[in-house]
């Protein structure tokens, strides 16, 4: 599996790259959004701002959105999660879409929210070979709103908020899988998996 990982201009993509290549994956970090055209699975990192992030790669979005609706796999990290959906509270501008709803500010006594905590899943195969409960590590000031049935996991922290989401082949969680340990590595091993199509 070929992995376009999108490069927002901002942070250090070294610990996701390896981390998907650990899993299996083959990974080319694309700076240049002109490029995700035709590619064979997206991720979309976990570093940076929602505006400046959407901006990046506004130029690609007609052609992103016509490969996710086709079943293009993508998966969204932290931040990745929240592009992919309409809005966000912390800047202006449209987001992808993939996922119907907005992004909010945390509300917790603590924000960010750094560190690990639990993750509650559905059972959905991303999450095979996880136990409920397992521990994922954050670090995150907002969190998604779905405004139609895409959550597969949940996590608490001041706020009870939708921790993972799904729809068709397009995946998206609000934790670092790449900085979570052997869960994190399950997790990303079975993203793979799912999109070459064998779970």
């Amino acid at each position: 599996m070929r992995v376009a990982l999108v490069d927002y201009g901002v942070g250090n993509l070294h610990s996701i790259a390896k981390g998907l290549e650990r899993a299996g994956a083959s990974v080319e970090v694309v700076p240049d959004a002109s490029r995700l055209e035709g590619a064979e699975c997206l991720v979309f990192p976990g570093v940076g701002a929602f505006g400046a992030a959407t901006e990046r790669i506004r130029p690609a979005m007609p052609a992103i959105r016509d490969a996710v609706s086709s079943g293009t796999p993508v998966l969204g990290i932290c931040l990745g999660m929240q592009v992919m959906f309409e809005r966000s509270e912390e800047s202006p501008g449209e987001g992808l879409g993939t996922f119907r709803g907005d992004v909010r500010r945390l509300r917790a006594d603590r924000v960010p929210h750094m560190g690990w905590n639990e993750v509650s899943h559905n059972g959905d195969p991303l999450f095979e070979g996880i136990p409920q409960g397992a521990r994922f590590y954050f670090a995150n000031s907002y969190v998604c709103h779905p405004m139609e049935k895409v959550g597969i996991a949940d996590t608490r922290y001041g706020e009870t908020f939708t921790s993972a989401v799904r729809k068709g082949r397009a995946f998206g969680v609000q934790f670092h899988p790449e900085k979570s340990g052997e869960v994190g590595l399950r997790l990303l091993r079975n993203f793979v998996g799912l999109a070459e199509g064998s779970g």
